[in-house]
């Protein structure tokens, strides 16, 4: 395959960007996308020049480190992560589109990576539970009734890869906190701190600048772990709940 890549350029935080022109050939339509960035990266090299810097890591679906947005939507034409989009899903002569996360909670450290830390500071707000010391308690000490697990399960899958975010015309990061609140509030564990958690996590969310929430959904379609739009209601009463009755 023979493709035009259109990739972001950009030397650091405060430099400016553009889009700049590569062409590569010989790419097999089995390579990952990642991969295929990884061979242009190898002719950059020979020739001299900068590589395009991206974040990766597992390239197995798992981490989340791999987002960017190809051809305007997040992770590529696949509801799936970079790393385990394939160029068999792309046309021979193809011009691809190549950028990073475009939000501000999200600023671009070097061309396609972005600093998602962010999602760090939320989670650090309130995403723990209170467990006492000592040794492991058994495994049926907390009876987990079955939808809860499921539930919890479900919510857990969230990578925090930031392609809700990127996806959001708002910027909104609604359903990965969403996820994060309701994996633990629906399990037993995390009934002590239910009603600070999801008021801790929802003011360092909008303490970091990530934009409000209007349904649109875009951020459902785009998440690569299928974390359900409902998981946002869910928050949004809880919070509500929370903010009336007050709790821990």
């Amino acid at each position: 395959m023979k493709l035009t890549l259109r990739i972001w350029r950009q030397a650091g935080p405060d430099a400016p960007g553009s889009m700049t022109t590569y062409r590569v050939d010989g790419i097999s339509p089995d390579m990952s996308f990642l991969e295929m960035l990884d061979t242009l990266n190898e002719e950059l090299i020979t020739r001299g020049d900068t590589p395009v810097a991206f974040d990766h890591d597992c390239r197995e679906g798992i981490c989340g480190a791999c987002g960017m947005v190809i051809n305007g939507r997040a992770h590529g034409p696949e509801r799936t992560t970079t790393c385990q989009l394939h160029m068999r899903h792309f046309e021979d002569g193809d011009t691809i589109d190549v950028e990073p996360w475009r939000a501000a909670a999200f600023p671009v450290v070097k061309d396609l990576v972005v600093d998602r830390s962010a999602f760090d500071r939320i989670i650090g707000a309130g995403g723990y539970i209170t467990a006492p010391t000592g040794s492991a308690p058994d495994a049926h000490a907390t009876p987990v009734p079955k939808e809860a697990a499921d539930t919890a399960f479900e919510h857990a899958e969230c990578i925090g890869c930031g392609a809700c975010v990127a996806a959001c015309p708002n910027g909104s990061a609604m359903l990965f906190t969403s996820a994060k609140v309701v994996h633990l509030n629906v399990l037993p564990q995390g009934a002590p701190e239910r009603a600070s958690r999801v008021r801790n996590m929802v003011e360092a969310m909008d303490a970091e600048g990530f934009g409000g929430c209007t349904n649109t959904g875009e951020c459902a379609t785009a998440c690569p772990k299928g974390i359900p739009l409902p998981s946002i209601a869910a928050m949004n009463r809880a919070y509500l709940r929370s903010s009336l009755g007050g709790g821990r």
